[in-house]
């Protein structure tokens, strides 16, 4: 016997800790119901120029097609291509699409939409870095040429999260009320209260095993209490909330390189820049290994997260050889041999200089203030004294260039590794923290350079292997991302998630289903 799931496209207005939502759901079992954060919410709407698909919280667009994607093991697969060449100076990639595709206004979707897609982004867009591609060239209805202003190996990854849109129907407005070729159909957008898509009728892959998706958007107590009350299907959650027992429902964890990390200026003190603590290498090689990772992920991530050694954890191109054991008194050996001593009060000095530094986190983020937290209480055991601060991101990115910060990073691209380590253009350190090493640069540069995506794996891991032995950042932990999901709910198999917990979690809610009971 089939149980019914009534939702009936009816109102339901929740008033959750003082805030309220709206409800509209579907009387069908292929609907689900998904609460997200509120920054889930793209503020410039469904547009592929304005960062839909991109930026901090990477995701297949739904909305869109995109001309590649990427396999469960983040390998890169077709999507709209069915051919992809690149010339043998890497300047030019030649693209062939499918040519059964139709948008949702029934106009077929050919190469010119591509080329006016990828120019349009480049000319517009703040999120996507397009600074590589020079421009890109329908040569006829099926092929597209991206001529590119350097070999950039990468170039399939870019191409997995730029969705589509038509040239034919395209304006300023667009965002509001998209066109696509995708998986769904974006049928109704209250903003600041919920989106709701229907499968596309027309799409050439295959039909979606769910047909509505409702995505609400809330705070963390409020989607806590929607689950509680039995209103939606999939919530996202916190360590602390997972803890809690909600009837009918589990907990879904989902792995990801969505890591936590300090990083540590590795020069001198100069004016605003550099840090005379952490431009000792012996102090970054002592917490490195002085760190228990694991003890983080217990107590604060409550057993949900795994320990991370780089950005790049289990992604093709990441080096295992990054991967440093737990050894306190290795660290405190390291620190001893140059120089460090322990002084009256327990911490350890050199020069004159204690060994204590302030450890910044976002203010609104309570386990980055947990991490910072917990590493003070951990360093203090090696002689290393750290002070903690909240901070605003007004002031925070330009105090990371003398005071270690903990951040988030994690993408689904070599490039997250490029942009933390590489010297920055008309600079002589990397842009985010104090740092430079010009073999680093010179591999990853190589990387870019060929027109061999494996044999780039094998270049972004050997400056991976040169990085780790400067130890700029300390990799913390990849935190999983955690949503209660209510029984009978058969969420497909994730993907290891990037970055930001959102939209990551419906990249494949087509291939959901509910069980028959």
């Amino acid at each position: 016997m089939v149980k019914k799931r009534f939702y009936k496209f009816f109102a339901i207005t929740f008033i959750l800790f003082g805030t309220s939502n709206v409800l509209k759901a579907n009387a069908q079992d292929s609907t689900v119901v998904v609460a997200m954060g509120n920054t889930s919410e793209p503020e410039s709407g469904f547009d592929p120029a304005f960062g839909w698909g991109a930026g901090e919280h990477v995701h297949e667009p739904l909305i869109q097609s995109t001309l590649t994607t990427t396999t469960q093991d983040l390998k890169i697969a077709y999507d709209l291509a069915t051919d992809i060449k690149v010339s043998e100076d890497g300047l030019q990639w030649i693209v062939t699409i499918r040519d059964d595709v139709l948008f949702t206004d029934g106009k077929p979707l050919t190469a010119e939409d591509v080329a006016f897609t990828y120019n349009k982004v480049k000319e517009l867009s703040t999120v996507n870095d397009f600074t590589m591609l020079d421009k890109a060239e329908a040569k006829d209805k099926k092929t597209v040429v991206f001529y590119m202003n350097k070999p950039y190996s990468i170039w399939p990854y870019s191409m997995a999260n730029v969705g589509i849109v038509p040239k034919h129907a395209y304006n300023e407005n667009y965002g509001q009320n998209p066109i696509g070729s995708g998986r769904y159909i974006l049928q109704q957008w209250d903003k600041g209260q919920q989106v709701i898509l229907k499968a596309n009728p027309n799409y050439y892959g295959k039909t979606p095993n769910i047909e509505n998706v409702v995505v609400l958007f809330m705070s963390e107590d409020a989607a806590f209490a929607a689950a509680k009350s039995n209103k939606v299907d999939v919530a996202y959650t916190t360590p602390s909330l997972s803890q809690e027992k909600i009837k009918n429902y589990n907990i879904l964890a989902a792995h990801s390189v969505d890591n936590r990390t300090f990083n540590l200026p590795t020069v001198p003190k100069n004016g605003d820049i550099g840090n005379d603590v952490t431009s000792d290498l012996a102090i970054r090689q002592a917490i490195n290994i002085g760190l228990d990772r694991e003890r983080l992920i217990k107590y604060i991530l409550k057993g949900y997260g795994t320990p991370a050694y780089s950005v790049a954890d289990k992604m093709p191109w990441f080096n295992s050889k990054t991967i440093v054991a737990y050894n306190p008194e290795k660290a405190k050996e390291i620190l001893e041999n140059s120089g460090w001593k322990v002084g009256k009060n327990g911490i350890r000095e050199k020069n004159g200089i204690p060994a204590k530094f302030n450890l910044l986190y976002p203010a609104n983020d309570s386990v980055r203030q947990a991490l910072a937290a917990e590493t003070s209480n951990q360093l203090k055991e090696l002689g290393i004294e750290v002070t903690f601060e909240g901070v605003g991101w007004d002031t925070a990115y330009n105090r990371a260039q003398s005071e270690p910060l903990v951040w988030g990073w994690g993408a689904h691209t070599p490039m997250e590794m490029y942009n933390i380590y590489h010297t920055a253009p008309n600079s002589n350190l990397a842009a985010y923290s104090p740092y430079s090493n010009k073999e680093v640069d010179e591999l990853m540069d190589k990387a870019l350079a060929t027109n061999d995506l494996p044999k780039s794996f094998e270049l972004w891991k050997k400056s991976q292997a040169k990085v780790s032995n400067d130890i700029p950042w300390i990799w913390l932990v990849n935190i999983d991302h955690l949503y209660w999901v209510k029984n009978g709910l058969n969420v497909a198999e994730q993907k290891i998630h990037p970055h930001g917990h959102g939209w990551s979690i419906v990249n494949n809610v087509d291939q959901w289903s509910w069980s028959k009971k």
